[in-house]
């Protein structure tokens, strides 16, 4: 589709019609999306030199795509252009200089941006709140992370994909105790857990790693395709257990 895609840009050059920035921007990303780099940063030069001028959208792709393919470097040297052109750098590409950091494993730079988004007149959106607690929870740092979630708690702006990725976070820090308050909160809130949550909660409950309580609570949330099964598996592991 992409080699087909610039096959028509170039048919519109040779037809004297100007792409103009959405066309772009569409390349761009679709560029990034099949994994050519290369291409996209081509695209993005020469839309310049055909005197299109980039937009927050085409800096947002860009950084976007640099950061999910580890070009943090290349990503960092960027918004220092787009600052330098004082383009209006808002939230969204804030979320995605923070997500890249965590993805980099650069937590504390992370951590860094997302604390000073207040000084540079920005509040953190559920987006962000829910990347810092995602890349909190990479780096090790739960506690850090549950203060977070309180604090969007406080604000009444978490949502089933911030629970989910603070559950799966203790799960994968081996801190299952503090798992089930959090279950519990996001099925009050009415969230359900993802297939990804579930399967690691099941794997927990088979293992005797987290509080049985948790088997009724996970059954009341329309998970019984492989709860009954795992009821009987934790029966016929303790035969002597009562």
């Amino acid at each position: 589709m992409m080699d087909e895609a610039m096959t028509l840009l170039r048919e519109m050059s040779r037809k004297g019609l100007v792409p103009n920035t959405v066309t772009y921007n569409t390349l761009v990303d679709g560029c990034f999306k099949v994994g050519k780099l290369g291409d996209a940063q081509q695209l993005f030069s020469e839309m310049q030199a055909c005197g299109q001028l980039p937009d927050v959208q085409t800096y947002a792709i860009l950084l976007d795509g640099l950061c999910k393919n580890r070009q943090l470097s290349t990503a960092i040297q960027l918004f220092k252009e787009m600052e330098g052109k004082k383009l209006d750098v808002n939230i969204v590409i804030y979320n995605i200089l923070i997500e890249g950091l965590c993805i980099a494993e650069k937590i504390e730079s992370a951590r860094e941006l997302f604390f000073g988004l207040s000084s540079r007149g920005l509040q953190p959106n559920v987006r962000t709140y829910t990347i810092m607690i995602n890349g909190l929870c990479i780096g090790g740092r739960t506690s850090e992370a549950e203060n977070l979630l309180t604090e969007m708690e406080e604000k009444g702006c978490p949502n089933d994909c911030t629970y989910n990725i603070i559950i799966r976070g203790f799960i994968n820090n081996n801190e299952t105790v503090r798992v089930t308050g959090h279950i519990q909160q996001m099925v009050e809130k009415g969230f359900s857990a993802d297939a990804s949550t579930t399967e690691l909660i099941i794997d927990l409950l088979c293992k005797d790693k987290v509080d049985p309580a948790l088997l009724p609570l996970m059954q009341k949330e329309n998970y019984e395709l492989n709860l009954p099964q795992l009821k009987l598996n934790r029966s016929s592991d303790h035969p002597n257990k009562h």
